[in-house]
C-alpha cells in the first residue's frame, strides 16, 4: 500500500477524518524525547510541582498513558525504544552465561529505527545519551551529536559530531549539556528545513538530565531552594494527592522502604565522611532526620527539580524551531524518561569538594533513595528494580494533525518496546522479514495507533522484565515481581498499582502459572540471544 493510502486508511483509527487529510504530510515527522532517571511523578502534568509548562502544553493537546513502561535501566531501555524488542532479545540486557549487557552487540538482524525508516524517505537524527553499542552514523543516522561523558554537565570530557571525537571542554567555558544537547538537535533541524524540507524526518533527542551527578544552573536552582524544606513524606503526600484529582491512578500510596537501596552504593559512613553529615542513604521518616540533615537535603531536591525544569525550557527550544519550520502540527512527538527515579549515591568523574556550592561541577551528589521515592510517587521502589517505581514511565503523545484527543488519559498498559512498531507503521513501512539473510523474529511491542483513538485498545500477550538479578512479568492486569533472590510478590494491578498486598500466598496456582510464564520467556530470550549472527 502506498504511504499516503496507509495514512488514509488508518486516520479514522486514530480519530481524524479522512477530509483533513489534504492538511497532512505523506509521513509525520516523529521526535523521540528521552529523559534520564527522572520519576514518574516528576512533571507538572503528572503531579509535580516542578514547572515543566512546555511539557504541559504537549499533554494538554495530546495524550497521557497511565500504565506505560521501561526497562528500569538507561541502556536496556534505549535499546528497546530503537529496535522494538527486548534488551535480553538483541543482547542489550544481561543473561547468564551470554556476552550481554552494557557491553553486549546486537545480533546483525536487530537493526536499529533509523536503518528502518531511511528506505522510507526518512532522515534521521541524534542528539544527547547514546549508550547503545555501535556508532550512530553506522547504525542509520544521518548526523548526531553524542554525549558520552555522563559524569560532567559543565564540562565534559568524552563527546562526538557525527562520531568524530569533539575536543574536551574546559572548565568555565559556559557548556551545559541539556543546552547543548538542544542547540545541536536544533541545528540539525534547522539544517534539514534549508537542505531536505520536502522530506520527513526522525529526532532522537535523549537528555542525561536529571540523571546524577545533579549538576544544574544556579539560577534554576533558586527557583526551588526553599521549595522541599517540609522534607519527602509531605511531598509525595502532595504529589499523591494531585496524582488522584488529575484521575492519573486509584491506588494507595505505597510505604517507603528503609530496607532497600542500591547495594553498590556508599555506604552510610562514606557518605557522611566524602560527601556531607547531612546525607541519608535510607528512605526513613523525614521526622526522624538531625537537623544536620534536614538543613542539607532540600538541596538535593532543588537541584533535581532545576534539571527537570530547565529541560522542559530546552524542550521548548526545540518545539519553537519545529514552529518557525511550520513542522509542529505535522510532527508526532513522544516523551519519556529511561527509568524511574535513582537510589543511586556513589561519586565518580571528578569527585565531590563538599566546600563547593551544590550542583555546581565540582560536586557529585545523588537524589538517594527517600527523595526518588518521592520522585517515583505512589509507586514501589526506583531504577534498576522492577517493582512499579523503576519500571513506569510517563508517556505524553503530541500530534495535532494526526489524532483528535487533546488532554486525555489513556490507561492502556504499554511499553517502550511499542515505539518502533508505531513509528514504522505510520512511516508506512512493515518489520522486515529478514535483515542479511538473517531471519528477523517478530517483535514484542504493539503499534500504538488504536489507542490514540478515544475508545481503541491495543492489547499485549504479556510484558517481562530481568534486571540486575530482579524479575517480573505482566499478564493483564496480574503481575509476578521480585527483588533479587527474594521471593515472587504477586499483585493485583488493577486494584492495588502500588503494590502494598502481596497475594502470592492466597493464590498460589495464578503465582505458579505466571511464574512458569516467566521461565518460558526466559528461556526463549536466552535461545534467541545465544543464535549465531
Amino acid at each position: 500500500m502506498k504511504p499516503l493510502l496507509l495514512l488514509l486508511a488508518i486516520l479514522p483509527w486514530i480519530g481524524i477524518s479522512t477530509s483533513a487529510a489534504q492538511s497532512l504530510p505523506k509521513k509525520p515527522n516523529v521526535v523521540v524525547i528521552v529523559a534520564d532517571d527522572m520519576g514518574f511523578s516528576d512533571l507538572g502534568c503528572y503531579g509535580s510541582e516542578i514547572h515543566t509548562p512546555n511539557l504541559d502544553r504537549l499533554a494538554n493537546n495530546g495524550l497521557r498513558f497511565t500504565e506505560f513502561y521501561n526497562t528500569g535501566r538507561c541502556w536496556p531501555s534505549r535499546a528497546a525504544i530503537l529496535t522494538g524488542y527486548y534488551a535480553q532479545q538483541v543482547r542489550r540486557d544481561s543473561l547468564p552465561g551470554i556476552k550481554s549487557g552494557n557491553n553486549g552487540t546486537r545480533p546483525a538482524w536487530a537493526r536499529l529505527l533509523p536503518e528502518m525508516l531511511r528506505p522510507l524517505g526518512y532522515r534521521s537524527y541524534h542528539s544527547g545519551k547514546w549508550h547503545v553499542d555501535g556508532q550512530p552514523l553506522k547504525n542509520g543516522f544521518d548526523h548526531s551529536y553524542a554525549l558520552n561523558d555522563h559524569d560532567r554537565y559543565f564540562n565534559p570530557q568524552a563527546h562526538t559530531l557525527d562520531d568524530k571525537p569533539l575536543p574536551p571542554v574546559k572548565p568555565g567555558d559556559g557548556y551545559y549539556s541539556p543546552t547543548a544537547i538542544a542547540q545541536h538537535a536544533i541545528d540539525m533541524l534547522a539544517g534539514h528545513q534549508t537542505e531536505h524540507q520536502d522530506e520527513p524526518f526522525f529526532l532522537y533527542l535523549a537528555f542525561t538530565s536529571p540523571h546524577f551527578p545533579l549538576h544544574a544552573l544556579p539560577e534554576d536552582i533558586a527557583v526551588y531552594r526553599e521549595r522541599y524544606q517540609a522534607g519527602w513524606d509531605v511531598l509525595r503526600q502532595e504529589r499523591y494527592t494531585r496524582m488522584k484529582q488529575l484521575g492519573l491512578l486509584n491506588c494507595a500510596l505505597s510505604p517507603a522502604d528503609p530496607t532497600v537501596w542500591p547495594n553498590y552504593n556508599l555506604t552510610l559512613a562514606e557518605q557522611h565522611d566524602k560527601i556531607s553529615p547531612g546525607e541519608v542513604g535510607r528512605a526513613v521518616p523525614w521526622l526522624s532526620l538531625t537537623d544536620e540533615q534536614r538543613a542539607f537535603q532540600p538541596v538535593k531536591m532543588a537541584i533535581h527539580a532545576a534539571m527537570i525544569h530547565r529541560m522542559d525550557i530546552e524542550i521548548g527550544r526545540v518545539i519553537t524551531q519545529l514552529k518557525a519550520a511550520g513542522k509542529f502540527d505535522d510532527t508526532l512527538i513522544f516523551f519519556v524518561s529511561d527509568n524511574g527515579a535513582s537510589a543511586e549515591q556513589i561519586i565518580r568523574g571528578d569527585g565531590h569538594d563538599p566546600s563547593a556550592p551544590a550542583g555546581s561541577a565540582k560536586t557529585f551528589l545523588g537524589l538517594g533513595p527517600a527523595w526518588s521515592t518521592a520522585s517515583n510517587t505512589p509507586l514501589r521502589l526506583q531504577k534498576s528494580w522492577v517493582h512499579e517505581g523503576g519500571i513506569s514511565t510517563p508517556l505524553i503523545v503530541h500530534w495535532p494533525n494526526g489524532f483528535a484527543g487533546r488532554g486525555e488519559l489513556r490507561h492502556n498498559p504499554g511499553h517502550l518496546i511499542d515505539l518502533a512498531p508505531t513509528i514504522l507503521q505510520l512511516a508506512g513501512g512493515k518489520w522486515p522479514a529478514s535483515v542479511a539473510g538473517h531471519p528477523v523474529p517478530a517483535p514484542p511491542g504493539k503499534s500504538l495507533v488504536p489507542v490514540f483513538a478515544k475508545d481503541g485498545t491495543v492489547t499485549h500477550d504479556y510484558f517481562w522484565w530481568y534486571h540486575d538479578g530482579n524479575r517480573a512479568i505482566r499478564l493483564g492486569d496480574w503481575k509476578l515481581v521480585a527483588d533479587h533472590e527474594k521471593l515472587w510478590e504477586l499483585f493485583d494491578l488493577h486494584a492495588d498499582r502500588s503494590e502494598t498486598h502481596n497475594l502470592a500466598a492466597e493464590q498460589p496456582a495464578r503465582a505458579s502459572e505466571l511464574e512458569k510464564a516467566w521461565t518460558q520467556r526466559f528461556n526463549e530470550f536466552q535461545a534467541l540471544a545465544t543464535q549465531p549472527d
